[in-house]
């Protein structure tokens, strides 16, 4: 069978825009990679239920926003739509097929915001929210945005901010418009980064970026609150080098949840206990130079990495039982990748 992979990136050094890589899963090989869209620093990207949009972040000069491109009869992206503002793109970006809203999260301005698009992809923001504060960290001295998401049970949208050190939940009524629920602040100089949940929607998981600290959370479906359960590092003791946490993300049946480390260079994998907390099984070698982010593929077989500094894949088989990776292929170019995203 063959998967298509879509890869956000920056277009900084060799990459042209967003990119695409397919995997045979008989063969167990990544194929050669094709570029899909022309767009500016693409790095975090989503498509729509059907496939006919792909929504990315993007940056066009002293200018940041989204773009909206529509897949057309010979297989092409053309743009629909476009939002941009004067300063930073955001860094995260969302589909919501429920409401038809995108959410995204910019780092550097440390807003949230909500956009409506419709059938023809247009693009209509409908609420921002500036989140302000700081904490202890000197990557910490504003508000930084860095996840904005709806929970599994659709009723609530999270937001990981690096910069306060919070994780807030929101609600978003038909009209686009936000309200806040409840906020979780962690320990000072965590710098929450990304968040996922189980798929038992009791439990959730937040990986810090500054603390590379991987902390288990309860929640509430009823109330949308989270509560702490448990704080554990996703590297060994022995390195005392610069790491900084980056993706992470959880299995279909609940039983893992790994994470990636920049710096180390490492895919950390853990066990997920009856309580929720997490137990260490392995820490493993990604084969490349800061592996922002990751994904494990619909089969749950797969895991494909992909390095920001060294422009390669790499592709692992995991061990449904144990968890465990094993290596298959480490040398497939793609430029500065920073998503990775099957579709």
């Amino acid at each position: 069978m063959i998967k298509k992979i879509l890869l956000g990136t920056y277009t900084k050094r060799k990459s042209k825009g967003v990119y695409s890589i397919e995997l045979d899963t008989e063969k167990k090989t990544l194929g050669d990679i094709h570029l899909e869209a022309e767009v500016g620093s693409p790095t975090y990207l989503d498509v729509s239920k059907d496939g006919t949009f792909l929504y990315t972040v993007l940056k066009d000069g002293n200018k940041g926003g989204i773009i909206a491109l529509k897949k057309t009869d010979d297989g092409t992206y053309a743009t629909t739509d476009v939002y941009t503002a004067e300063g930073s793109s955001p860094c995260y970006i969302s589909y919501d097929p429920k409401r038809n809203f995108l959410y995204t999260a910019n780092y550097h301005s440390g807003e949230i915001s909500v956009f409506k698009t419709d059938e023809n992809g247009a693009l209509e923001l409908t609420d921002t929210i500036q989140h302000s504060g700081k904490s202890v960290h000197e990557n910490q001295k504003s508000a930084h945005a860095h996840y904005f998401d709806l929970t599994p049970d659709e009723k609530y949208l999270v937001a990981c901010d690096l910069g306060t050190d919070e994780v807030i939940t929101y609600t978003v009524n038909d009209d686009g418009k936000l309200f806040e629920v409840d906020i979780i602040s962690t320990a000072p100089g965590t710098g929450p980064r990304h968040i996922v949940f189980h798929p038992n929607g009791k439990l959730a998981y937040l990986f810090g970026e500054l603390s590379s600290d991987v902390i288990a959370l309860s929640y509430n479906s009823e109330s949308g609150t989270l509560s702490h359960l448990q704080t554990i590092s996703s590297i060994p003791e022995e390195h005392t080098g610069f790491n900084g946490g980056a993706a992470i993300r959880i299995s279909k049946d609940g039983k893992f949840v790994y994470a990636s480390n920049r710096g180390h260079n490492s895919i950390v994998i853990f066990a997920v206990q009856e309580d929720g907390t997490l137990e260490l099984v392995d820490y493993v070698p990604t084969e490349g130079e800061i592996p922002r982010d990751f994904n494990i593929d619909p089969s749950g077989q797969f895991i494909v990495v992909g390095h920001q500094d060294s422009d390669n894949l790499t592709l692992f088989e995991r061990n449904a039982e144990t968890g465990k990776l094993s290596l298959l292929q480490k040398d497939v170019y793609a430029p500065e990748v920073v998503c990775v995203a099957f579709v």
